[in-house]
């Protein structure tokens, strides 16, 4: 009889959910993703990610293996869609889980509501500054990607570092999804003690190299985030002013890993790729960085089978994984840690704020490497320098990471002090900066164009 007993209990054991460490629940969850690849974050592009991560919670047979995740993909347009798409399946029974929106004015909408209804949201995207005040309408959103203020300490740490005090942010500003703006607009959110000019132009205008040139004179850092042929075009006007001779610092940005920017995009086979590659040698890019675990390789391997799958064989970013493929796939496991330990302590799936507050302020394995999230929900973002290190070549190298989590520049051996040195200075800057009228006045005039969108994004 003691034998059977022992029996019993094992076998208990091995069915009971509690003691087994396996919670079993259906969790519907609501993906909003746009069906338009011409966007990096497209349905084709992500959805093979979050199925990739439902299949791997399914069948390794841990402690997440009890959740069936009911998934849901909808189309949303970067506008209104995702709103009405949420309200309209909410009618019958609302999400478990919301998976986006990634574009700034969708996602402020469907936030807002998710918050009022105690939904988690994750999204890889909602960037801009204004997301990062969590204390009553964003309550609900989790940021599964570094946002655009995380990449700005990069260049606060470079500023503190090198003791540069002055810059000028040229951007280009689609007045749609504005990634620009939002991406510099956390530039300038995070450097108030520095001097900073911007110089915005939209894509129906002219550039006029002349007029942009005649702007950076008084700085010392030329930051820009526009396309490839626009930052080409400065480069060359520059380096025609002789202004590329280490008086000056250039910077691009490039947070989505596509091939837009960074290795050989100067090169394009014209007369003017010479020039170009010694433009190009001024040129510096802050990008994310890249860490890769051995499972990331059949990660990328089995994203690029889907998208040629799906007839995506002539996209040119579709090689590699972008911040979304990635970041979309890592929501999923954040987000299965966090409702086991909520429902371990006794919530059910519809507490969105205890699930929630479980995905803050912790670390987990994503399947690029180690993810950081901070207090407010927010992922600790690092990030890479790249400098062109043979300029008979054109190449570029890594030469500096700045890392999120604990706020360290860290120099690899590639890195030349020399090159973010600058050289022959006309005018030294004043320790506390003189904040220009255009300057103000420029932000007031954005800040109003966008309230007429979103009255709480600055």
């Amino acid at each position: 009889m003691p034998h059977l007993s022992s029996l019993s209990v094992y076998f208990l054991m091995l069915l009971s959910p509690g003691m087994t460490n396996t919670i079993t629940e259906d969790v519907e969850v609501l993906v909003l993703l746009p069906q338009n690849n011409s966007y990096l974050f497209s349905h084709a592009r992500v959805a093979p990610a979050i199925l990739y991560a439902q299949q791997r919670l399914r069948t390794d047979g841990g402690k997440f293996s009890g959740f069936h995740f009911n998934i849901h993909f909808e189309n949303s347009d970067c506008v209104n869609d995702a709103l009405f798409l949420l309200v309209d399946r909410s009618c019958g029974q609302k999400p478990d889980l919301i998976l986006g929106p990634v574009c700034e004015y969708e996602a402020a909408a469907v936030v807002r509501l998710a918050s009022h209804w105690n939904i988690p949201v994750i999204s890889a995207g909602a960037l801009a500054a204004g997301f990062g005040n969590k204390n009553t309408e964003y309550s609900q959103l989790t940021r599964i990607a570094p946002s655009y203020v995380k990449m700005a300490e990069t260049f606060t740490a470079m500023f503190e570092h090198f003791t540069w005090k002055s810059a000028l942010l040229v951007y280009e500003d689609d007045k749609q999804e504005r990634n620009c703006y939002f991406t510099l607009e956390g530039v300038f959110h995070l450097m108030a003690d520095f001097n900073i000019k911007v110089y915005p132009f939209f894509p129906e205008d002219r550039l006029d190299t002349d007029d942009i040139l005649q702007s950076i004179y008084d700085t010392e850092v030329v930051i820009m985030c526009m396309g490839a042929d626009k930052i080409r075009e400065i480069m060359l006007a520059a380096h025609r002013r002789r202004l590329t001779n280490g008086s000056y610092m250039f910077f691009n940005v490039e947070l989505f890993n596509a091939s837009s920017y960074g290795n050989g995009s100067w090169r394009r086979g014209d007369k003017y790729d010479s020039d170009a590659r010694q433009a190009y040698a001024s040129l510096n890019t802050v990008t994310l960085l890249r860490t890769v675990k051995p499972e990331f390789e059949n990660f990328s391997m089995e994203m690029k089978k889907s998208t040629e799958e799906t007839g995506l064989h002539d996209c040119r970013d579709c090689g590699s994984v972008n911040m979304f493929v990635e970041g979309f796939h890592d929501a999923m496991m954040l987000y299965s840690i966090a409702l086991h330990e909520a429902m371990k302590s006794g919530y059910s799936k519809k507490n969105g704020t205890a699930i929630t507050s479980r995905m803050w302020n912790r670390t987990f394995e994503g399947i690029a490497g180690q993810v950081s999230m901070d207090d407010n929900g927010d992922r600790n973002g690092d990030f890479s320098l790249m400098s062109m290190t043979n300029v008979e070549e054109g190449t570029y190298e890594v030469v500096a990471n700045y890392f999120g989590v604990n706020g360290t520049f860290q120099l690899l051996p590639a890195f030349n002090t020399d090159h973010f040195t600058l050289k022959g200075r006309h005018k030294a800057h004043a320790e506390t900066p003189d904040k220009s009228c255009k300057c103000s006045l420029l932000f007031s005039y954005l800040h109003l164009q966008y309230v007429k969108w979103d009255d709480s994004m600055f």
